[in-house]
């Protein structure tokens, strides 16, 4: 092999190395800001925010606890958050992601979570499940498209 030969070799070794370093690098970075998203919804609920429905929810969002008898609309969503705002608070609140798949402008993430409620009594609930979101890249960052999931009982 002469130098010529080498040289070319080495340089597109080198710039097929550092194109798949790019894409692992998007993914990991897409990554984290799904799951940013994900954590900031819950700690906006948390802290009572009751804007974020309309800013983390697609116009044509649709989510499906496991304890409501169908999938539930953006409008329906809110519907009901705002009844159960009424019966308890989230105090406090941990995820535990397990898989995120990032598919171009989509994302999907599996997670585990705890969640302790107070109710209007002043008594405390612990919760556990699980969830499946599914989110959108938009202009704004990821959005909510879907979910499904709920407490393991």
């Amino acid at each position: 092999m002469n130098v010529t030969a080498g040289f070319r070799l080495a340089i597109s070794t080198l710039i097929f190395a550092s194109a798949g370093t790019a894409v692992a690098q998007d993914t990991t970075d897409d990554a984290a800001d799904v799951i940013l998203t994900i954590e900031e919804q819950w700690e906006r609920v948390q802290d009572g925010d009751t804007d974020w429905l309309d800013e983390e929810l697609l116009d044509r969002f649709s989510g499906w606890p496991s304890h409501a008898p169908a999938p539930r609309s953006k409008a329906s969503t809110g519907k009901w958050n705002r009844f159960f705002e009424t019966q308890r608070k989230m105090v406090e609140h941990e995820l535990f992601f397990q898989n995120i798949v990032i598919h171009g402008d989509v994302a999907v993430a599996h997670y585990f979570y705890t969640s302790a409620s107070e109710d209007k009594n002043g008594d405390v609930e612990v919760d556990n499940g699980r969830y499946t979101d599914v989110l959108v890249r938009t202009e704004d960052g990821w959005k909510f498209l879907a979910w499904h999931g709920g407490d393991d009982d």
